[in-house]
């Protein structure tokens, strides 16, 4: 029996409304059902279910038996199933809608004070129908919800793989987040589960390739049913492959080493670069010196600011050859993904130590690439490796920097050629230095009138040196002197201000800006361009 009750909603509002109670089904198997979500079934009012169109709901097929004869059930039968219709909002327009007249269902019998039961295949709150009747519902009516059996469970009990141990993280990735997006997170954790497959598997599949996560995959359909079958990802027939179905990356800490590291199983480094001193020649230029025999390559690669087209030819083809790459988590998301390619990141005040685990890796013959944005040598790794490698365990690793473009050069070139003359370049950031010598540096450029680069200007613990910095300025600038304010140049949200020292907005300034003030001499054109001579007149 299937009814909406038409007139509930006008009952009486002395009448105690009734309870909204969201109860996971699990994933196939009726016994799978938990007591509490059983009992709830058996004693309700209303049993509403989700519903393919034109299909049997898997929820109330799991939970058939319970379903007391004297319950009204509500059929909420999705209007679509693919992204095509001709609803003026399209696909989500059509679902936003459905969603809206069910929760109106179902709000009709909870102001009569009847108690809804609305099943949810599985788990409520994990990838399921019930959360946009909860949004809608929740804060008009009491709720509760009875957690179930996720299919993912039941899945990695069906392929009896171990999912996670030890320290493995697992992520939960859809097969519909884009191909590349998907095969970067399969290769950032250790175990996953993939879920929405269905004609997605063709990429996903590829994914997995490309993250080296293929071997071990188990793809499993329709977990704890009778219709159960689970295979090797790389032995399914792509047409084959429902919507109920899921792919099991199993974590691998059990083949792990003391540290967590995965095995690698890699190539060898490239030899020493041409002119690289052994222990059985002298170092040009220190007679005398002798330096041990180079054991391993690591490449410290810049990004450039973020444009693909930013990306040296050179940079492009080291990062297609290393087995490992190596920064800070942002611009490790920046490398394509690829078979064999493993991830190492880590948070932005790590430096050392992100660069001692890559000496590590390469004097242990593996091929390493540490990546920096923009240029590694400005404000980048470059140094940071350079630093750890002083350590005498790294001596004779042969560490070579491929430059990338820097962001004063992307900013420069957007705003025309503000330093096209004598420039400095300083970083604002007094992690590493104290206020004192920033302040030192500054006047010091003012008074040399060069064109200055400000890097780090400003953070969400930083926000006075940039009025600081401003002020030092203007002791030996004119306050019309331009200043050109780039904001993530080159990505979408880019932005380019041109304005003067003395208007500059310094609260606007963040970490995502490059400041570039010029010198006495740096004019504006008419077209807004900003430039400096190349000549300086005495």
């Amino acid at each position: 029996m299937t009814s909406s009750r038409p007139g509930a909603a006008s009952a009486p509002d002395s009448l105690v409304p009734g309870r909204l109670y969201g109860v996971g089904v699990g994933p196939g198997d009726p016994e799978l059902l938990t007591l509490k979500a059983a009992r709830l079934i058996g004693a309700a009012d209303v049993v509403a279910f989700h519903a393919g169109l034109g299909k049997e709901s898997n929820a109330r097929r799991i939970a058939a038996e319970l379903i007391p004869s004297s319950a009204v059930e509500e059929r909420l039968e999705y209007p679509v199933t693919t992204g095509v219709t001709d609803h003026p909002g399209g696909y989500a327009g059509a679902i936003a809608d459905f969603y809206e007249r069910s929760a109106q269902r179902l709000a009709q019998h909870l102001a009569a004070g009847r108690d809804v039961v609305l099943l949810s295949e599985g788990d409520p709150l994990f990838y399921g129908s019930f959360m946009y009747m909860h949004d809608r519902l929740s804060p008009l009516f009491p709720t509760e919800i009875v957690p179930g059996i996720p299919a993912f469970a039941a899945a990695t009990a069906a392929a009896a793989t171990p999912l996670v141990r030890q320290t493995d993280v697992l992520t939960v990735l859809p097969g519909t987040l884009p191909e590349p997006e998907l095969a970067r997170r399969l290769a950032d954790t250790d175990g996953a589960i993939i879920m929405k497959l269905g004609r997605s598997f063709p990429a996903v599949r590829r994914a997995l390739e490309a993250a080296g996560r293929l071997d071990g995959a188990v793809y499993v359909e329709r977990a704890s049913t009778d219709a159960e079958a689970h295979h090797p990802v790389s032995e399914v027939d792509p047409a084959s492959v429902p919507y109920f179905s899921l792919i099991v990356v199993p974590g691998d800490s059990q083949h792990a080493d003391p540290a967590g590291r995965r095995p690698a199983q890699l190539s060898a480094p490239a030899g020493p670069s041409p002119g690289h001193a052994t222990d059985s020649a002298d170092s040009p230029g220190s007679p005398g010196k002798r330096f041990p025999a180079p054991r391993g390559v690591l490449h410290v690669v810049g990004l450039g600011p973020g444009p693909q087209d930013w990306l040296t030819p050179e940079a492009s083809r080291i990062l297609s050859e290393v087995d490992h790459v190596v920064g800070y988590a942002p611009y490790v998301a920046r490398v394509p993904q690829r078979p064999g390619l493993r991830r190492h990141c880590s948070g932005n005040t790590v430096e050392v130590d992100r660069a001692a685990m890559a000496l590590e890796l390469a004097g242990a013959d593996e091929r390493v690439a540490v990546v920096s944005g923009g240029d590694a040598g400005v404000f980048g790794m470059a140094s940071a490796v350079f630093e750890a490698a002083e350590d005498p365990r790294f001596a004779g690793i042969d560490i070579r920097v491929s430059p990338g473009v820097s962001a004063v050069q992307a900013v420069a070139a957007r705003a025309g050629a503000p330093i096209g003359a004598d420039f400095a370049v300083v970083s604002l950031s007094d992690r590493l230095k104290p206020w004192s010598v920033l302040e030192r540096r500054l006047e010091a450029i003012a008074e040399a009138d060069l064109v200055l680069a400000i890097y780090n200007p400003a953070s969400r613990s930083r926000t006075d040196q940039v009025a600081d910095a401003r002020e030092i300025l203007l002791r030996h600038r004119g306050p019309t002197t331009p200043v050109i304010v780039g904001r993530d140049v080159g990505r979408a949200e880019e932005s380019l201000t041109v304005t003067t020292l003395a208007g500059l907005d310094c609260a606007s300034v963040d970490m995502k800006c490059l400041l570039i003030v010029g010198a006495s001499g740096t004019r504006v054109a008419d077209s807004g361009r900003v430039w400096s001579p190349r000549f300086v007149r005495s």
